[in-house]
């Protein structure tokens, strides 16, 4: 009965947390209106308390490309781009800063994590002059499923499914599924195979 109890509660919550959340989501062209979208999710990053996770996921399951209600954002943490795909059962910690990513289904992102979108964000002309954004080519970064991100960490490239990233550690290149990576730049020292 507790169960039961419990699951309908949650129901209510994402229910009045969408509806609270479908003005903004509005105002942002749920998603398309870039502008108004950054100034919604920064502001909803800033919701303190379980409330403010309820707020953060229902603004987001308007506006990403793909959300699930069943995950969770904490305090601070934002996707700046709303091309992102957010799978179920996703955790992800404060203080995030989360670009064109695809989290699958289980991963579990620590605090401070960064998820840039790609590694070619920014490029120099033939004068050395550094590009703007505008001019800049975003990829998605994909985190496979039941992955976890150490705090601190920096994704510029995908995680396979399974992996384990070092807190602290830079990807800069693919980690294979079922691998542990650390480091800046992060590399493999424990493959799939090798896991137990």
């Amino acid at each position: 009965m507790r169960i039961v109890a419990k699951r309908l509660v949650k129901i209510v919550l994402h229910g009045l947390f969408l509806l609270a959340t479908l003005p903004a989501a509005g105002l942002a062209g749920f998603g398309r209106c870039r502008p108004l979208y950054s100034m919604s999710a920064h502001s909803f990053a800033l919701a303190p308390g379980i409330l403010g996770d309820y707020l953060r996921i229902a603004f987001y399951k308007w506006t990403l490309a793909e959300c699930s209600l069943s995950s969770r954002i904490q305090f601070g943490s934002f996707f700046a781009h709303p091309e992102a795909r957010l799978g179920p059962r996703v955790y992800i910690g404060s203080y995030c800063i989360l670009g064109k990513a695809v989290l699958g289904e289980g991963t579990q992102i620590a605090s401070g994590v960064q998820i840039l979108s790609g590694r070619h964000q920014h490029a120099r002309d033939q004068s050395g002059q550094i590009s703007g954004a505008d001019q800049g080519v975003f990829a998605p970064v994909v985190v496979g499923a039941n992955c976890w991100i150490g705090a601190a960490s920096i994704l510029m490239a995908d995680v396979g499914a399974g992996s384990t990233i070092g807190a602290g550690s830079v990807v800069s290149r693919p980690v294979p599924p079922g691998s542990v990576a650390v480091g800046s730049p992060a590399r493999v020292i424990k493959a799939a195979a090798e896991t137990p």
